[in-house]
């Protein structure tokens, strides 16, 4: 069988391994090269593979037909500039392209959401793992008009280790962070609430989005707990998502609030949702779960690549 070549700019983090997994494991992709500039010429395993990473300069662009970006925020843009003059079709894993950080017209691949803009787009900014977690969450509750104008959504999220890469920090260290649970980022500061309010704005709601992110002592997964105003009392809390993703198969609905053990190394986002009571107006509690590596990152991105190159959207992704 034909398999496509594609090229990882910045394979060495924790988003970019996760991408070169996939890839060796997908059926219909072939990993042409891999970029680290760090680790330039250090041969890695990859789903049983060596993999030897190349310096980004050296990168051969126009040997792939789809090229992902993970390089570090604020440097991938002028290489996706690079690799989509080359022909190739490219997903930007970082924030430089998402909506909300200067550029406009470039799908946003939050896929359940926008799947039409994805499909075939020569160009793709991949969502950050937090607003993933989040937007996907809540949008049937925007999208049936059930969420006041004037409403505050309040939303803390715990995300693993990972989800900060892998460059050496002193707070990211296993004596730091082991038996330890703490905030961030903290006054409503994190870079993914560009992201998010620019969304809020496509879907023509005012509401005010309140976000504390916090650091977990585990590699990986987020979970997302969301408080949701609403206009009104819902018999069915869960019946706006059973309406919305239905047929979707990376979303799972669940009665009881899910846990990080039921998504790690899976790309599906696990949704919970149950009234709150003894507050004077109607509000949700929502709760998600993403593996942030997958989901969140490098997983999303292969779905996204997928509808790009006409694939099968779950094609080399486990639900």
């Amino acid at each position: 069988m034909h398999k496509v070549p594609v090229g990882v700019l910045g394979a060495s983090g924790y988003a970019g391994r996760e991408l070169c997994e996939l890839i060796v494991r997908h059926p219909r992709l072939e990993l042409a090269w891999a970029t680290a500039n760090d680790q330039c010429g250090t041969t890695v395993r990859a789903a049983g593979r060596d993999v030897t990473f190349i310096a980004t300069g050296d990168a051969p662009l126009g040997a792939a037909v789809l090229v992902f970006s993970a390089l570090p925020h604020g440097t991938s843009q002028p290489w996706v500039v690079r690799a989509r003059e080359s022909g190739a079709l490219v997903v930007d894993l970082s924030a430089d392209l998402r909506p909300g950080n200067g550029t406009h017209g470039i799908p946003y691949g939050l896929t359940e959401l926008n799947r039409a803009a994805v499909s075939n787009a020569p160009l793709v900014a991949n969502p950050g793992c937090y607003a993933t977690s989040i937007l996907t969450a809540i949008a049937p509750l925007f999208h049936a008009g059930l969420v006041p104008a004037d409403a505050t959504v309040v939303v803390n999220s715990a995300s693993g280790v990972t989800g900060a890469g892998n460059s050496p920090k002193r707070e990211l260290l296993f004596a730091e962070v082991a038996a330890d649970f703490r905030a961030y980022a903290l006054g409503n500061a994190h870079r993914h609430l560009k992201e998010m309010r620019a969304t809020f704005e496509s879907w023509g709601t005012t509401a005010d989005l309140v976000f504390t992110p916090h650091l977990l002592p585990v590699a990986r997964g987020i979970l997302s707990t969301i408080v949701v105003p609403l206009e009104r009392p819902l018999d069915d809390a869960i019946a706006p998502w059973r309406g919305a993703y239905a047929n979707e198969p990376f979303v799972e609905l669940s009665s009881h609030a899910p846990a990080l053990r039921d998504v790690v190394h899976r790309n599906v986002v696990r949704i919970s949702a149950a009234p709150i009571v003894g507050t004077r107006r109607p509000m949700l509690l929502v709760t998600s779960a993403i593996d942030n590596l997958m989901k969140g990152a490098a997983g999303q991105a292969v779905q996204n690549a997928n509808l790009m190159l006409s694939l099968d959207e779950t094609m080399g992704l486990a639900a």
